[in-house]
Order: structure tokens, then sequence, then C-alpha cells
């Protein structure tokens, strides 16, 4: 248990006001970085991708689905792992109930991975998630957004991954990118991120900066070392 120092009322009060203080300063500071986020430049998507959805073969432009922003989760679920990513399912169990408050501001998000629709299906249905999920096995996209890998990068333990040549020992990793389209419905890249990048989107660990004893991970030889499937608890 965290051993903090015990204050009267008032002495407390004042420290929360300069914690408060510290806070307001922190969200200008996240605002201004997000008005600098959406002004990015943009890149177009020039490959005609294809995924593997419920209803047959779709396109990017059509995994859209009537809005013009498109947010994909990317999803570590390799073609041969039998189950997902025990910290992408922790990012996911967010992600329900979602969906539908996304589309009414022109947003769609969808859950991508290169694993096979079925096995796909199969592990929503365990999960219990109802958010859109799709696979893009046969396709580029997963290494053109440099979350999947070839077994030559495996084999030589690094790859390019979150902006930098990096260790990889694994096929497949985690990101977010996010995707607009015009008029003429072409669609352009407007943003990924990887690594603690997606903190932003995972509400539990966000409650858990608030408790004193914060994410207790640091006694772990990974950060994520403690974490379950919400069904293996």
């Amino acid at each position: 248990m965290p051993d903090n120092k015990v204050i009267s009322r008032e002495e407390w009060l004042k420290a929360r006001l300069e914690l408060l203080a510290a806070e307001k300063e922190f969200m200008r500071q996240r605002d201004a970085l997000t008005r600098r986020r959406m002004a990015m430049p943009w890149e177009r998507v020039e490959k005609p991708y294809q995924f593997d959805g419920p209803s047959g073969a779709l396109s990017l432009a059509d995994l859209f689905d009537g809005h013009s922003q498109l947010i994909v989760y990317h999803f570590m679920f390799a073609p041969d792992w039998e189950e997902g990513c025990t910290s992408c399912s922790f990012w996911a169990d967010n992600f329900n109930g979602i969906p539908i408050h996304l589309n009414h501001r022109d947003v769609t998000l969808t859950a991508v991975s290169p694993a096979p629709l079925a096995k796909i299906n199969a592990y929503k249905k365990r999960m219990g998630w109802s958010f859109p999920w799709v696979s893009s096995s046969g396709s580029d996209f997963n290494f053109d957004y440099h979350v999947s890998f070839m077994s030559e990068q495996i084999a030589e333990g690094k790859a390019y991954y979150n902006y930098g040549v990096r260790p990889i020992t694994v096929s497949d990793e985690q990101g977010i990118s996010v995707f607009c389209k015009n008029e003429r419905g072409e669609a352009f890249h407007t943003y990924s991120c990887h690594g603690r990048g997606i903190d932003m989107v995972n509400g539990a660990y966000h409650f858990l900066d608030l408790v004193p004893k914060g994410r207790d991970e640091g006694s772990f030889k990974f950060t994520m070392e403690w974490l379950r499937r919400h069904d293996q608890y």
C-alpha cells in the first residue's frame, strides 16, 4: 500500500489546487497537440487494398461505411495464431458501445487483423464484442502500415516500426491508423500511432492513473505481465 503523507483538510485542498493548475496546463498543451494532429498533411492511399468482412470482400473505401473519416485499430492477430493478442484484447474491451457515437461525428471505427475472418469471428464471439472487425489476409495493408513483418525481418530481429528501426520478435504489432475520404471517394492516410501512442484510447489505464497505486506495473518483467484476457482471470 502506498505510504502517502496524511495531512489536514486545508493542506490537502492547497495541494489539490496546485495539482489542478498543473492539470489545466496539461489539458491546454493536449488541446494544442490535438490541433497539430488535426492539421497534419495527408498522404494519398494509392493501393487498392481488399479486406474480408461479414458480407464478403471490402475495399478500403467500403470500410468508411458511409462516413468521411475512418479509424483503424491494428489488432495483433497473426494468421497462425489461435487467439488475439492479450494486450490488444485489453484495448478492445474499451471499444464496445463506442462506434455508434463515433458514427454521429462522421467517423467509422473498425479493427483490422491479418488472421482469417473465421478466426476473427470466433474470437470476437468468445470475447463478447460487437465492434466492426475485418481481415486483411492476403493484402499488403498491414505490411504497408508497418504493423506486420516478414519472416526475414523477424529472423533478423529488427524492422521499421513506430517510425524507427527497432527490435522485432513477433510477426504482428499493434497501432492505430486514421484515414479520410473526399467527395470523389479518394482515400488519404492522415495519422498513425503505435506503442504508448495508443494509450489515449484505453479508458481502463486512465482510470488506473487516478488511483494512488497507478498502473502498479513497476515490479513486473514487462509492463503488462499481469494482464489476462477478460475470460482468463
